[in-house]
Protein backbone atom coordinates (compact mmCIF):
# COMPACT_ATOMS: atom_id res chain seq x y z
CA UNK A 1 0.00 0.00 0.00
CA UNK A 2 2.83 2.49 0.69
CA UNK A 3 4.39 1.85 -2.50
CA UNK A 4 1.24 2.39 -4.61
CA UNK A 5 0.47 5.24 -2.47
CA UNK A 6 3.56 6.81 -3.52
CA UNK A 7 2.83 5.94 -7.23
CA UNK A 8 -0.24 6.96 -7.51
CA UNK A 9 -0.22 10.43 -5.71
CA UNK A 10 -3.66 10.90 -4.84
CA UNK A 11 -5.59 12.40 -1.74
CA UNK A 12 -7.07 9.36 -0.73
CA UNK A 13 -6.48 5.92 -1.39
CA UNK A 14 -8.79 2.63 -1.05
CA UNK A 15 -7.84 -0.64 0.20
CA UNK A 16 -10.77 -3.08 -1.82
CA UNK A 17 -11.11 -5.94 0.49
CA UNK A 18 -13.97 -7.77 -0.43
CA UNK A 19 -14.25 -11.46 -1.02
CA UNK A 20 -12.20 -11.92 2.07
CA UNK A 21 -9.77 -9.79 1.28
CA UNK A 22 -9.05 -11.66 -2.36
CA UNK A 23 -8.65 -14.86 -0.66
CA UNK A 24 -6.15 -13.44 1.87
CA UNK A 25 -8.22 -12.81 5.08
CA UNK A 26 -10.06 -9.54 5.29
CA UNK A 27 -9.34 -8.09 9.06
CA UNK A 28 -5.83 -8.45 8.69
CA UNK A 29 -5.26 -7.48 5.23
CA UNK A 30 -7.50 -4.66 6.02
CA UNK A 31 -5.18 -3.97 9.27
CA UNK A 32 -1.89 -4.12 7.18
CA UNK A 33 -3.25 -1.83 4.65
CA UNK A 34 -4.62 0.56 6.97
CA UNK A 35 -1.13 0.64 8.75
CA UNK A 36 0.31 0.97 4.98
CA UNK A 37 -1.33 4.46 4.55
CA UNK A 38 -4.89 3.34 3.08
CA UNK A 39 -7.87 5.84 4.59
CA UNK A 40 -10.37 3.71 3.03
CA UNK A 41 -11.93 0.26 2.80
CA UNK A 42 -13.77 -0.88 0.27
CA UNK A 43 -16.23 -3.84 0.35
CA UNK A 44 -18.58 -5.57 -1.69
CA UNK A 45 -21.41 -6.01 0.58
CA UNK A 46 -22.60 -4.75 4.19
CA UNK A 47 -22.33 -8.14 5.48
CA UNK A 48 -18.43 -7.76 4.64
CA UNK A 49 -18.57 -4.24 6.26
CA UNK A 50 -20.09 -5.37 8.99
CA UNK A 51 -17.79 -7.98 9.92
CA UNK A 52 -14.82 -5.49 9.82
CA UNK A 53 -17.03 -3.25 12.22
CA UNK A 54 -16.96 -6.47 14.45
CA UNK A 55 -13.42 -6.76 14.04
CA UNK A 56 -12.93 -3.21 15.76
CA UNK A 57 -12.14 -1.58 12.74
CA UNK A 58 -13.23 1.82 12.59
CA UNK A 59 -11.35 3.42 9.44
CA UNK A 60 -14.49 4.46 6.51
CA UNK A 61 -15.78 1.57 4.77
CA UNK A 62 -17.43 1.67 1.35
CA UNK A 63 -20.20 -0.74 0.21
CA UNK A 64 -21.25 -0.72 -3.21
CA UNK A 65 -23.42 -3.87 -3.88
CA UNK A 66 -26.55 -4.97 -2.38
CA UNK A 67 -29.23 -7.21 -2.47
CA UNK A 68 -32.66 -5.63 -3.13
CA UNK A 69 -33.37 -6.92 0.84
CA UNK A 70 -29.75 -5.68 2.12
CA UNK A 71 -30.17 -4.01 6.16
CA UNK A 72 -29.22 -0.40 5.09
CA UNK A 73 -30.22 0.49 8.48
CA UNK A 74 -27.45 -1.89 10.61
CA UNK A 75 -25.02 0.07 7.49
CA UNK A 76 -26.19 3.59 8.50
CA UNK A 77 -25.55 2.47 12.00
CA UNK A 78 -22.55 1.34 12.04
CA UNK A 79 -21.30 4.30 10.08
CA UNK A 80 -20.84 2.52 6.72
CA UNK A 81 -20.39 4.57 3.32
CA UNK A 82 -22.84 3.17 1.32
CA UNK A 83 -22.45 2.67 -2.91
CA UNK A 84 -25.29 3.36 -4.44
CA UNK A 85 -26.91 2.75 -8.07
CA UNK A 86 -30.47 3.66 -8.40
CA UNK A 87 -33.54 5.66 -7.16
CA UNK A 88 -35.30 3.10 -5.04
CA UNK A 89 -31.84 2.56 -3.58
CA UNK A 90 -31.46 5.59 -2.43
CA UNK A 91 -34.89 5.78 -0.87
CA UNK A 92 -34.27 2.83 1.51
CA UNK A 93 -31.33 4.37 2.42
CA UNK A 94 -33.38 7.62 3.33
CA UNK A 95 -35.73 5.46 4.73
CA UNK A 96 -33.66 3.64 7.11
CA UNK A 97 -31.86 6.76 8.23
CA UNK A 98 -35.14 8.59 9.16
CA UNK A 99 -35.99 5.68 11.14
CA UNK A 100 -32.54 6.03 13.25
CA UNK A 101 -32.77 9.62 13.20
CA UNK A 102 -29.51 9.54 11.58
CA UNK A 103 -27.82 10.82 8.36
CA UNK A 104 -26.77 8.32 5.85
CA UNK A 105 -23.41 8.88 4.42
CA UNK A 106 -23.94 7.80 0.62
CA UNK A 107 -21.55 7.60 -2.89
CA UNK A 108 -23.57 7.73 -6.51
CA UNK A 109 -22.38 4.78 -8.40
CA UNK A 110 -22.59 5.46 -11.93
CA UNK A 111 -22.72 3.22 -15.32
CA UNK A 112 -20.25 4.66 -17.60
CA UNK A 113 -20.42 1.53 -20.05
CA UNK A 114 -20.21 -1.63 -17.90
CA UNK A 115 -24.10 -2.37 -17.93
CA UNK A 116 -23.81 -3.65 -14.16
CA UNK A 117 -25.06 -1.83 -11.11
CA UNK A 118 -24.75 1.93 -11.03
CA UNK A 119 -26.97 4.46 -12.54
CA UNK A 120 -27.75 4.68 -16.02
CA UNK A 121 -27.07 8.16 -17.72
CA UNK A 122 -30.80 8.08 -19.07
CA UNK A 123 -32.07 7.67 -15.42
CA UNK A 124 -29.24 10.63 -14.05
CA UNK A 125 -31.22 13.50 -13.51
CA UNK A 126 -34.48 11.97 -11.62
CA UNK A 127 -31.68 10.35 -9.66
CA UNK A 128 -29.21 13.20 -9.06
CA UNK A 129 -32.21 15.47 -8.08
CA UNK A 130 -34.07 12.99 -5.90
CA UNK A 131 -30.58 12.94 -4.37
CA UNK A 132 -30.14 16.51 -3.45
CA UNK A 133 -33.90 16.94 -2.27
CA UNK A 134 -33.21 13.37 0.47
CA UNK A 135 -29.97 15.84 1.42
CA UNK A 136 -31.52 18.72 2.05
CA UNK A 137 -33.71 17.36 4.06
CA UNK A 138 -30.58 15.54 6.12
CA UNK A 139 -31.63 12.09 5.70
CA UNK A 140 -28.45 11.22 3.79
CA UNK A 141 -25.36 13.50 2.61
CA UNK A 142 -23.75 12.57 -0.95
CA UNK A 143 -19.75 12.00 -0.05
CA UNK A 144 -18.94 10.09 -3.26
CA UNK A 145 -19.15 9.95 -6.68
CA UNK A 146 -17.87 6.45 -8.64
CA UNK A 147 -17.78 4.14 -11.39
CA UNK A 148 -15.58 1.61 -12.43
CA UNK A 149 -13.59 1.11 -15.77
CA UNK A 150 -13.67 -2.29 -18.56
CA UNK A 151 -10.24 -2.18 -19.14
CA UNK A 152 -10.98 -3.13 -22.55
CA UNK A 153 -9.02 -0.95 -24.67
CA UNK A 154 -7.62 2.68 -24.42
CA UNK A 155 -10.67 3.66 -26.57
CA UNK A 156 -13.39 2.27 -24.64
CA UNK A 157 -11.91 3.95 -21.37
CA UNK A 158 -11.60 7.31 -22.08
CA UNK A 159 -14.96 7.04 -23.41
CA UNK A 160 -15.94 6.00 -19.76
CA UNK A 161 -13.58 8.34 -18.25
CA UNK A 162 -15.06 11.42 -20.51
CA UNK A 163 -19.02 10.01 -19.50
CA UNK A 164 -18.33 9.36 -15.80
CA UNK A 165 -16.81 13.93 -15.74
CA UNK A 166 -20.27 14.40 -17.74
CA UNK A 167 -21.85 12.22 -14.90
CA UNK A 168 -19.45 13.75 -11.97
CA UNK A 169 -20.44 17.62 -13.01
CA UNK A 170 -24.12 17.25 -13.52
CA UNK A 171 -24.28 16.15 -9.58
CA UNK A 172 -22.51 19.57 -9.00
CA UNK A 173 -25.01 20.95 -10.98
CA UNK A 174 -27.86 19.36 -8.98
CA UNK A 175 -26.34 21.19 -5.88
CA UNK A 176 -24.22 18.38 -4.37
CA UNK A 177 -20.50 18.75 -3.19
CA UNK A 178 -19.00 15.08 -3.05
CA UNK A 179 -15.63 15.33 -2.02
CA UNK A 180 -14.75 11.96 -2.70
CA UNK A 181 -14.18 11.13 -6.85
CA UNK A 182 -12.92 7.79 -7.84
CA UNK A 183 -13.35 5.83 -11.09
CA UNK A 184 -9.57 4.23 -11.11
CA UNK A 185 -9.09 0.35 -10.11
CA UNK A 186 -5.63 -0.74 -9.97
CA UNK A 187 -4.74 -0.63 -13.77
CA UNK A 188 -6.11 2.63 -14.31
CA UNK A 189 -4.44 4.01 -11.21
CA UNK A 190 -1.25 2.78 -12.23
CA UNK A 191 -1.53 3.46 -16.04
CA UNK A 192 -4.51 6.10 -16.51
CA UNK A 193 -3.42 9.06 -14.34
CA UNK A 194 -6.51 11.54 -15.41
CA UNK A 195 -8.83 8.45 -14.23
CA UNK A 196 -7.42 9.13 -10.81
CA UNK A 197 -9.41 12.18 -9.22
CA UNK A 198 -9.14 12.47 -5.62
CA UNK A 199 -9.28 8.39 -4.46
CA UNK A 200 -8.29 5.10 -6.14
CA UNK A 201 -9.55 1.87 -5.20
CA UNK A 202 -6.64 -0.70 -5.24
CA UNK A 203 -7.52 -4.41 -5.81
CA UNK A 204 -5.56 -6.78 -7.14
CA UNK A 205 -2.14 -4.88 -7.00
CA UNK A 206 -2.55 -4.93 -3.04
CA UNK A 207 -1.96 -8.24 -3.18
CA UNK A 208 1.14 -8.08 -5.12
CA UNK A 209 0.08 -9.03 -8.46
CA UNK A 210 -0.20 -7.52 -11.63
CA UNK A 211 -3.67 -6.61 -13.14
CA UNK A 212 -1.52 -6.41 -16.75
CA UNK A 213 -0.78 -8.83 -19.52
CA UNK A 214 2.69 -7.19 -20.37
CA UNK A 215 3.77 -6.45 -16.98
CA UNK A 216 4.96 -8.95 -14.33
CA UNK A 217 4.38 -8.13 -10.33
CA UNK A 218 7.97 -7.32 -10.31
CA UNK A 219 8.08 -4.97 -13.34
CA UNK A 220 5.33 -2.89 -11.52
CA UNK A 221 7.62 -3.16 -7.95
CA UNK A 222 4.75 -5.57 -6.37
CA UNK A 223 5.97 -8.82 -4.38
CA UNK A 224 2.93 -11.18 -3.84
CA UNK A 225 1.28 -11.47 -0.33
CA UNK A 226 0.25 -14.97 -0.78
CA UNK A 227 2.15 -18.10 -1.26
CA UNK A 228 0.55 -21.41 -1.06
CA UNK A 229 1.96 -25.27 0.52
CA UNK A 230 0.90 -27.62 0.66
CA UNK A 231 2.80 -30.81 2.10
CA UNK A 232 3.46 -34.22 0.63
CA UNK A 233 0.80 -36.92 2.18
CA UNK A 234 2.45 -39.74 0.18
CA UNK A 235 5.00 -40.69 -2.33
CA UNK A 236 4.86 -43.65 -5.03
CA UNK A 237 6.46 -45.86 -7.22
CA UNK A 238 4.03 -46.45 -10.42
CA UNK A 239 5.14 -48.93 -13.29
CA UNK A 240 4.99 -47.28 -17.10
CA UNK A 241 2.24 -47.42 -18.19
CA UNK A 242 0.09 -46.43 -14.88
CA UNK A 243 -2.85 -44.46 -14.51
CA UNK A 244 -3.53 -41.38 -12.59
CA UNK A 245 -6.22 -40.02 -11.09
CA UNK A 246 -10.12 -39.74 -12.52
CA UNK A 247 -10.06 -40.54 -16.00
CA UNK A 248 -6.54 -41.36 -16.07
CA UNK A 249 -5.76 -38.23 -18.32
CA UNK A 250 -2.26 -39.01 -17.84
CA UNK A 251 -0.38 -42.78 -17.78
CA UNK A 252 3.13 -43.22 -16.85
CA UNK A 253 5.68 -42.69 -20.00
CA UNK A 254 7.98 -44.79 -17.52
CA UNK A 255 8.54 -46.01 -14.50
CA UNK A 256 8.05 -43.31 -12.37
CA UNK A 257 7.54 -41.69 -8.58
CA UNK A 258 4.45 -39.74 -7.75
CA UNK A 259 3.61 -37.57 -4.66
CA UNK A 260 -0.09 -36.79 -3.71
CA UNK A 261 -0.89 -33.55 -2.31
CA UNK A 262 -3.85 -33.32 -0.08
CA UNK A 263 -5.10 -30.15 -2.02
CA UNK A 264 -7.98 -30.31 -4.25
CA UNK A 265 -10.86 -27.92 -6.00
CA UNK A 266 -12.66 -27.85 -2.82
CA UNK A 267 -9.37 -25.76 -1.64
CA UNK A 268 -9.39 -23.62 -4.30
CA UNK A 269 -7.20 -25.79 -6.89
CA UNK A 270 -8.81 -25.28 -10.02
CA UNK A 271 -9.91 -28.67 -12.03
CA UNK A 272 -8.76 -26.52 -14.83
CA UNK A 273 -5.32 -26.77 -14.39
CA UNK A 274 -5.31 -30.37 -14.26
CA UNK A 275 -2.10 -31.59 -16.16
CA UNK A 276 -0.66 -28.15 -16.89
CA UNK A 277 0.43 -26.56 -13.93
CA UNK A 278 3.84 -26.06 -11.89
CA UNK A 279 4.62 -26.78 -8.46
CA UNK A 280 7.75 -26.66 -6.34
CA UNK A 281 9.89 -29.16 -4.23
CA UNK A 282 12.96 -28.89 -3.09
CA UNK A 283 13.68 -25.76 -4.72
CA UNK A 284 12.44 -27.63 -7.94
CA UNK A 285 9.81 -27.41 -10.64
CA UNK A 286 7.37 -30.74 -11.30
CA UNK A 287 4.29 -31.03 -13.21
CA UNK A 288 0.93 -31.61 -11.92
CA UNK A 289 -0.45 -35.09 -13.55
CA UNK A 290 -3.65 -36.40 -13.99
CA UNK A 291 -7.18 -34.67 -12.96
CA UNK A 292 -7.37 -32.88 -9.82
CA UNK A 293 -10.01 -34.26 -7.47
CA UNK A 294 -11.88 -32.28 -4.61
CA UNK A 295 -9.65 -33.02 -2.30
CA UNK A 296 -6.46 -34.26 -3.67
CA UNK A 297 -3.91 -34.15 -6.92
CA UNK A 298 -0.89 -35.46 -7.93
CA UNK A 299 2.45 -34.32 -9.00
CA UNK A 300 5.62 -36.39 -11.27
CA UNK A 301 8.81 -36.30 -9.84
CA UNK A 302 9.85 -38.36 -13.19
CA UNK A 303 11.77 -41.50 -13.30
CA UNK A 304 13.80 -40.88 -9.91
CA UNK A 305 12.93 -39.97 -6.79
CA UNK A 306 15.26 -36.69 -6.07
CA UNK A 307 14.77 -37.17 -1.84
CA UNK A 308 11.20 -36.20 -2.03
CA UNK A 309 10.06 -37.65 1.08
CA UNK A 310 6.35 -37.30 3.18
CA UNK A 311 6.35 -34.34 5.21
CA UNK A 312 8.38 -32.34 2.73
CA UNK A 313 7.11 -28.65 1.54
CA UNK A 314 4.89 -28.38 -1.95
CA UNK A 315 4.79 -24.85 -3.32
CA UNK A 316 1.84 -24.28 -5.25
CA UNK A 317 2.42 -20.66 -5.98
CA UNK A 318 4.22 -17.92 -4.47
CA UNK A 319 6.75 -15.20 -5.27
CA UNK A 320 8.56 -15.96 -8.94
CA UNK A 321 11.93 -14.55 -7.52
CA UNK A 322 12.35 -17.14 -5.34
CA UNK A 323 11.37 -19.60 -8.32
CA UNK A 324 8.46 -20.65 -7.45
CA UNK A 325 5.48 -20.56 -9.98
CA UNK A 326 3.42 -17.41 -9.81
CA UNK A 327 -0.41 -17.17 -8.87
CA UNK A 328 -0.42 -16.18 -13.04
CA UNK A 329 1.44 -19.34 -13.86
CA UNK A 330 -1.60 -21.11 -12.52
CA UNK A 331 -4.04 -18.86 -13.89
CA UNK A 332 -2.88 -19.65 -17.02
CA UNK A 333 -2.75 -23.08 -17.05
CA UNK A 334 -6.43 -22.77 -15.54
CA UNK A 335 -7.24 -20.45 -18.69
CA UNK A 336 -8.21 -17.65 -15.72
CA UNK A 337 -7.01 -14.70 -14.12
CA UNK A 338 -4.75 -14.24 -10.93
CA UNK A 339 -7.38 -12.40 -9.50
CA UNK A 340 -9.34 -15.87 -9.61
CA UNK A 341 -6.74 -18.14 -8.19
CA UNK A 342 -6.03 -16.06 -4.94
CA UNK A 343 -10.03 -15.33 -4.19
CA UNK A 344 -11.02 -19.02 -4.57
CA UNK A 345 -8.85 -20.46 -1.73
CA UNK A 346 -10.79 -22.30 0.60
CA UNK A 347 -12.20 -22.08 4.20
CA UNK A 348 -10.23 -25.54 4.77
CA UNK A 349 -6.78 -23.90 3.96
CA UNK A 350 -5.32 -21.67 6.85
CA UNK A 351 -3.77 -18.75 6.63
CA UNK A 352 -0.82 -17.38 8.28
CA UNK A 353 -0.04 -14.29 8.41
CA UNK A 354 3.54 -12.81 8.96
CA UNK A 355 3.74 -9.47 10.17
CA UNK A 356 7.27 -7.77 9.04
Amino acid sequence: MAHLRALVGTPHAMAVVKANAYGHGAVPVARAALAGGADWLGVADIDEALQLRDAGIDAPILAWLHDPGADFSAAIDDDITLGLSSARQLQRAADAAAELGQTASVHLKLDTGLSRNGVHENDWAEVFALAAALEQVGLLRVDGVMSHLSNTSATDDQQALECFERGVALVRAAGLAPTLVHLASSAAALRLPAARFSMVRLGITLYGLSPFDDASSADLGLVPAMTLRGRVAQVRRVAAGAGVSYDYLWRAPEDSTLVLVPLGYADGIPRQASGSALVQIHGATYPLVGRVAMDQFVVNLGADNPGVAVGDTVVLFGDPATGAPSATDWADAAGTINYEIVTRIGHRVPRLHIHG
